[in-house]
């Protein structure tokens, strides 16, 4: 079963660091943001990972809570996450269950060789657990912003 957008998101259970469980039922009445990104520790994700960070009180404040998501272990995010002084936890996708019900892997290729990996995207769950806008192929520069007005919007 996959995610279809202004549809309930299916519930979900995932580890994430700081020993937390993370399900979609425990996170009702709270606007959930998650990003999937393909790796810890890579340029683009870690743009990505601090602007989310920078901006991370005005989600708050507009009532949002932030989840990174990758396949990286739970070790290799607490490293991630401390290092760059994220303030919203990471989960690990290590069995790709979200990455295949946010049906965000996809055939990808690096010199010259086909893998599949995560595609860069990005998901606004409201309060009542439906799911209300989606970004695919996201580039990370100006993303942030565009999400943050997303969620401004559900307020």
């Amino acid at each position: 079963m996959n995610i279809t957008l202004n549809q309930p998101a299916p519930d979900f259970s995932a580890a994430a660091t700081s020993g937390q469980q993370v399900s979609l039922s425990g996170l009702k009445g709270k606007v959930l943001v998650l990003y999937f990104y393909p790796k810890d520790n890579t340029p683009g994700c870690t743009t990505e990972g601090q602007d989310f960070r920078d901006r991370h009180a005005d989600f708050e404040q507009a009532g949002a809570v932030i989840y990174g998501i990758s396949k990286d272990s739970l070790r290799v995010h607490e490293g991630f996450r401390s290092k760059h002084g994220f303030p919203f936890e990471l989960i690990s996708d290590a069995d790709e269950q979200l990455c295949r019900l946010f049906d965000v892997i996809k055939q990808k290729q690096m010199y010259g060789k086909q893998y599949e990996g995560i595609e860069r995207s990005t998901f606004i769950i409201d309060r009542e657990g439906v799911l209300r806008h989606e970004w695919r192929k996201v580039k990370v520069s100006g993303h942030v912003d565009e999400v943050l007005e997303a969620v401004r919007q559900l307020a």
